[in-house]
């Protein structure tokens, strides 16, 4: 095998992920057309505007080439007709006859053997090769996935393009969600670009999303009645920040990470009535997999939930729990080998693709053959988010109202200047008791006299007042 013994190119500059997406969407490129001019999933590319992740080798040469091109869209389009770069040729470049030769690509024997903590975030973004923890085949958007659905973005977002569902798995319908609210109606309600009003947007969303997330609340927390909960706060969450979620990207994405942080936070675990999981399922498979769920970590839970059960991919999957893709493919490892210790038949699988695709496989069975209670009718979530957010601001004035009524009586009633207290009376013993003026003896009578008698001579004042 040839070895290069040159050092590696300097790396092209990139602007800052800002200026990556300013220059993306002047040229009238989607996210699409750069993931497959480039050779990676558009969920890589929001990863690479948002700066998280940052471009490395042979793609990070392409991407620069097809956001800094004069002719951008002529130079995608050949990208993607030749498909992903997998060489160190870039996608565009005309073949040269007297090229240097090429490095050769490492072989499948000599490439490192994937342990359970990754090193560097290279190893997840090396240039051609697959990821080695995303499932072979993962559900797009519309398709059902353990039940646990992952839903359609509303038109025109990134991933809205329709894909080939996996053989067996029935086309799902893609939700009419459409776009956020762009003008208002003649009775004031905000309309969409689709004609619908917010409340009408807000109603096709959850009926769309509501029941898969009930079922994925359950999976995540082994409590039906918390499930059912979190899913209704999540979406009156979303009702009180209709305006944010109609202009996100992923609002069904948005929905599911407050119905997440719901369900795992933990403050449930002191109600009474969330304090203890359900009963388990009385199936022996279903039983060994909940219970490994519920006993490993939160963290490793949902991530296992969100890449295994809902198909999201690995860059996703960490943007959604807030953690580095490297941290993201520790808890994915760790959380299949717990459950590969109550699962003999996963942990026989040999590749990990075949180990996400029994994972999915049970979830779904999982997630379906348990019998949770449907979510409320969504106009009923919706008034009573309102409802609640109405108690919450009048409780916000009531106590406004009686701190301000505390204070100003505080400072009526207070003294103005200080005054010392007086000391309480208190009891002095060994003082013999008053018995009167003792009686005057014989001297004290003469002394007496002769003071009386007597003419005093000097100063007035000094002169005695004798009675």
């Amino acid at each position: 095998m040839t070895r290069k013994t040159t050092g590696p190119a300097a790396a092209p500059p990139l602007p800052s992920p800002k200026e990556r997406r300013r220059l993306r969407e002047a040229r009238e490129l989607t996210e699409e057309q750069v993931a497959t001019a480039v050779g990676v999933t558009p969920a890589t590319v929001r990863a690479w505007e948002s700066g998280r992740t940052e471009p490395r080798g042979r793609r990070r040469v392409a991407y620069a080439r097809i956001i800094s091109s004069e002719d951008p869209r002529a130079s995608a389009g050949r990208a993607a007709a030749k498909g992903p770069v997998t060489g160190p040729k870039s996608a565009d470049a005309p073949e040269a006859t007297d090229a240097p030769e090429a490095t050769s690509t490492p072989k499948a024997e000599d490439a490192p053997e994937v342990t359970s903590t990754p090193k560097a975030d290279d190893a997840w973004e090396s240039p051609g090769a697959p990821d080695p923890l995303d499932p072979l085949d993962p559900p797009g958007p519309g398709e059902t996935s353990g039940g646990l659905t992952v839903p359609h973005p509303p038109p025109g977002s990134p991933g809205s393009e329709p894909r080939k569902a996996p053989v067996g798995s029935p086309p799902a319908e893609p939700a009419k969600v459409p776009a956020p609210a762009r003008d208002a109606a003649p009775d004031g309600h905000p309309v969409s670009a689709a004609g619908l009003t917010a409340a009408e947007t807000f109603d096709a969303l959850y009926a769309h999303t509501a029941p898969g997330l009930v079922r994925q609340a359950y999976v995540l927390t082994g409590r039906r009645q918390l499930s059912r909960e979190a899913v209704e706060r999540a979406f009156q969450l979303a009702w009180h920040r209709w305006p944010e979620v109609a202009r996100d990207r992923d609002p069904a994405g948005w929905v599911r990470a407050a119905v997440y942080e719901y369900a795992m936070s933990p403050w449930n675990r002191v109600r009474r009535a969330h304090r203890r999981p359900d009963a388990l399922p009385e199936d022996p498979a279903r039983r060994a997999l909940l219970r490994a769920l519920l006993d490993m970590p939160a963290s490793y839970r949902r991530t296992l939930l969100l890449h295994d059960g809902v198909g999201l991919g690995l860059a996703e999957t960490a943007a959604e729990t807030e953690a580095s893709t490297p941290a993201t493919a520790g808890r994915l490892v760790n959380a299949r080998a717990a459950v590969a210790e109550r699962l003999p038949e996963l942990a026989r699988q040999p590749s990990p693709g075949g180990q996400s695709a029994l994972l999915r496989e049970r979830l779904e069975t999982l997630a379906l053959a348990e019998r949770v209670p449907s979510p409320s009718p969504a106009q009923a979530v919706r008034t009573g988010g309102e409802r609640r957010a109405r108690q919450w601001t009048r409780a916000a004035v009531c106590f406004g109202l009686l701190l301000a009524g505390t204070t100003s009586f505080t400072l009526g009633t207070a003294p103005t200047r200080y005054e010392q207290p007086i000391a309480p009376a208190a009891r002095v013993e060994g003082v013999p008791p008053l018995g009167g003026p003792e009686k005057l003896t014989p001297q004290d009578l003469r002394l007496q006299k002769a003071l009386r008698d007597e003419l005093a001579h000097g100063p007035e004042r000094l002169v005695p007042q004798i009675p």
